[in-house]
């Protein structure tokens, strides 16, 4: 019952009321990239989300679109000074609030991540696509991008088949602690993790 209606409606009242309060900042955040980089604020990109069904994730930019004589640059070489912060304090996920209120991720949830991994799922991990992603979960409070890549994928698959309210109550109050910890935490759960290769 709450997986299918309570979940929804807990995603709308959290999302909405988290658009409302975090405006103010939103405004400030968008004006200081653009004021910066001088580029669109706003990024966009293809993601999988429920069922693998693909969606346009938005986030604050955190990258330059630098390249390197070869045409490529590590991403950890692209962010930018101010996209740093913003990534250690997890304020360049507040634009999905969005994406919540139109249905295509939920607060809680397995983070949606590069269509390319699809194809490198096994069985079991395909499952993770059972629940639509989400902006936290049980795998971001349990060491995020400090841990393995099985280890992500084994906890995003107990959550889609464990979810519940309490579980959600839980991990949205366990991240609202560790936000407010982050920058004295454990930096590197904040790191670019390297590609998931399967």
């Amino acid at each position: 019952m709450y997986k299918r209606w309570g979940k929804r409606c807990l995603d709308l009242i959290v999302a909405g009321a988290g658009l409302i309060i975090l405006f103010p900042l939103f405004v400030c955040i968008f004006l200081l990239i653009y004021l910066i980089d001088r580029s669109n604020p706003l990024f966009l990109q293809s993601r999988p989300g429920l069922n693998g069904y693909t969606f346009n994730i938005v986030k604050f930019r955190t990258m330059t679109d630098e390249s390197s004589v070869r045409g490529d640059l590590e991403d950890k070489k692209r962010i930018t000074r101010l996209g740093k912060i913003l990534r250690q304090t997890s304020l360049d996920e507040i634009p999905q609030l969005w994406n919540v209120m139109k249905g295509e991720m939920s607060i809680v949830g397995p983070r949606p991540l590069l269509v390319e991994y699809l194809e490198l799922y096994n069985r079991e991990q395909k499952l993770r696509h059972t629940v639509k992603p989400g902006i936290t979960g049980w795998s971001q409070i349990n060491g995020r991008n400090a841990i393995t890549w099985e280890q992500k994928l084994d906890m995003d698959v107990w959550y889609a088949q464990n979810v519940s309210f309490i579980l959600d109550l839980r991990i949205i109050l366990i991240t609202a602690l560790k936000l407010l910890k982050r920058p004295f935490g454990d930096l590197r759960e904040t790191e670019i993790p390297e590609k998931f290769k399967g």
